[in-house]
């Protein structure tokens, strides 16, 4: 009887173990882990220009007014200014007023090339008029649209009109004047101009009254024309321009020298003239 037991409880277990083989012979296989599809990359941000700073409308445009965004493609303004047109903005006018950071439209910059340019850059009952300069005079070429300079006159008098502490003088004739543009290629574009090459000013346009366009006129005929460039910051006030230098003024050997001389007589005998110095 227990050994009867014994055999029915052997074949249940065998069986059992027999049924589990079976079924994980025939059960289906548990498919192979999937790999993640890496994460797709960024679209490509795109440069373009912006304000540095806030801009008022009228602004001539320098490179230090230009900064660049990176912004992505889907979020770029239509007519925006990419970064390569930074050369060509420079020196443009700005007909509205931008915030700082605010992405610069090419239609907002009036460019020098463009039509009615000078005109457009003038303020109401303003004119331009542009004076001669070389690499001395126009400041070693360092002047550019938007600065704001002094025009000096130095003349020489004839030894016959002065002694000699005096025949060079020197005077500011006009202070604070907006140069609005230097040379051809800031009123005409920068066509032509080779990248990297000196440039050297030859002539600045600086816009000025009526009266003032004629005193520069008539400066212009009396002898050399200097420009000094003012500090960027605005002045609290104005300063009053000083009278006339002369070379004594500069040079105390020449005050000393035209002293010495004495007095001076111009003796004429017939057609021959003179100077006669009493010591």
């Amino acid at each position: 009887m227990y050994l009867r037991l014994l055999v029915i409880i052997s074949l249940l277990l065998s069986a059992i173990g027999l049924g589990a083989l079976a079924l994980q012979m025939f059960a289906p296989s548990a498919p192979p882990p999937v790999a993640e599809a890496p994460a797709p990359a960024p679209p490509a941000r795109i440069r373009i220009l912006a304000a540095a700073r806030p801009l008022a409308a009228g602004t001539l445009i320098k490179d230090a007014d230009l900064t660049v965004r990176e912004v992505a493609p889907d979020a770029t303004p239509p007519g925006a200014a990419p970064e390569e047109a930074r050369q060509e903005l420079q020196g443009g006018l700005l007909r509205r007023y931008l915030e700082s950071g605010q992405i610069i439209p090419r239609d907002a910059v009036l460019r020098p090339r463009d039509r009615g340019f000078l005109a457009g850059v003038l303020r109401p009952g303003y004119r331009a008029i542009s004076v001669g300069v070389d690499v001395v005079t126009g400041t070693a070429g360092l002047i550019w649209p938007g600065d704001q300079v002094d025009l000096i006159l130095t003349q020489e008098l004839a030894a016959t009109d002065a002694p000699l502490g005096r025949r060079v003088i020197g005077e500011t004739v006009l202070s604070d004047l907006r140069v609005i543009a230097v040379d051809q290629q800031f009123t005409q574009g920068t066509i032509g101009a080779e990248p990297g090459a000196e440039r050297v000013a030859r002539t600045v346009t600086l816009e000025v009254t009526g009266e003032q366009a004629e005193r520069v006129a008539v400066a212009t005929r009396l002898g050399r024309i200097s420009l000094t460039v003012r500090a960027m910051e605005a002045m609290q006030e104005t300063v009053a321009m000083g009278g006339p230098i002369f070379g004594a003024d500069v040079s105390p050997a020449l005050g000393a020298g035209a002293v010495s001389q004495g007095a001076r007589m111009q003796v004429i005998q017939g057609d021959e003239k003179r100077e006669v110095v009493f010591r």
